[in-house]
């Protein structure tokens, strides 16, 4: 059976590893430049689609910073978080748990809890989906300012913040540095994933899980030059957030025909699609599962599997869970 052309489009998703300012729709970002004078070398939006082309993982983490020059007050994040959550609700996106980098913008001398507050003022304005937030702590600097990080986020916990996360330069910034705060962040309460086996290989993987005691794994692509990895991944069920998309844009795979996630489901790994950074990639949630069924060989039972495991994978309490694989199931989208 085939699905509908519509069908991911229309079917209810969840999405647990995309990052907030790597998810500005295009054209809020456009604004947001024009706002602060643009940049002669982008002249207009097809210049600002060859900018976020990449030959490597450094040359996209370059054009992140490039666009981070374009945030410059608060409001600036309640306007794009408000034009990300209505481009979740376009793709029928129900529940997102999004990573956000205060330390960037802290930096500068802008304040976490200001910078939370303005973020969640944004989300709130569209009721049509829940988006609960993650820190990303970012390796780049070091453990020490993790903890003044993790200390700010405990501050402003209050605007919806409910992990902590470890993003940044991976193959520079080993997990075991990170081993105190993230045992801090855990006895305050926070969940705790970390981004590994992406630009490292496996050894990053082990030390997230145990180190970091990481309850998911961003990425894990590379989990599968250690098949022992393998075996514990499947074995223990720690989800991986996978993204294949961002992982070829990135150069980390080389082409989508050799990405790994059809062999990681496969092998019994409970892992989910993301997205990761769709403004910078130009993909939706929509366009991964098309992506897995087209090209990867994901049957429709098989994507109906992984967007469950997306709900099974989330920090919700389990009443909520059961809930929404419920909602989820009983959708008359969900039949294709």
């Amino acid at each position: 059976m085939t699905f509908n052309p519509d069908w991911f489009d229309k079917v209810p998703k969840v999405e647990l590893h995309l990052h907030l300012e790597g998810a500005i729709p295009r054209p809020a970002l456009w604004e947001l430049m024009q706002k602060y004078g643009g940049d002669a070398s982008v002249p207009d939006l097809q210049a600002l689609d060859e900018k976020f082309t990449y030959a490597d993982f450094p040359e996209f983490i370059q054009a992140w910073i490039w666009k981070n020059q374009f945030l410059r007050e608060y409001e600036d994040f309640t306007f794009f978080s408000e034009a990300f959550a209505q481009e979740l609700v376009s793709q029928n996106i129900l529940y997102a748990e999004t990573f956000f980098s205060p330390v960037r913008f802290t930096e500068v001398g802008m304040e976490a809890g200001l910078l939370f507050e303005a973020v969640r003022r944004g989300l709130d304005r569209v009721p049509d989906v829940e988006v609960a937030l993650i820190s990303d702590l970012t390796r780049d600097y070091g453990p020490d300012q993790a903890k003044v990080t993790l200390a700010e986020v405990n501050e402003a916990k209050g605007s919806g913040i409910i992990g902590i996360g470890l993003g940044g330069s991976e193959h520079n910034f080993a997990a075991e540095l990170f081993t105190e705060v993230y045992a801090q962040a855990r006895d305050i309460g926070f969940h705790v994933t970390a981004h590994a086996g992406e630009a490292a290989g496996p050894e990053s993987v082990w030390g997230a899980i145990q180190h970091l005691q990481a309850e998911r794994i961003g990425h894990g692509v590379r989990s599968g030059e250690d098949e022992a990895l393998l075996d514990h991944l499947a074995e223990s069920k720690i989800p991986l957030e996978m993204c294949p998309h961002s992982n070829v844009c990135t150069q980390v795979v080389e082409s989508i025909e050799q990405h790994p996630v059809k062999e990681y489901f496969d092998h019994g790994i409970m892992l989910t699609v993301n997205t990761d950074d769709p403004g910078m990639f130009g993909n939706t949630l929509s366009s991964e599962y098309r992506l897995i069924h087209e090209r990867l060989g994901f049957s429709q039972d098989e994507v109906r599997q992984v967007i469950l495991n997306g709900v099974n994978a989330t920090w919700l309490p389990e009443d909520r869970k059961a809930a929404m694989v419920t909602e989820f199931t009983s959708d008359e989208a969900w039949a294709g």
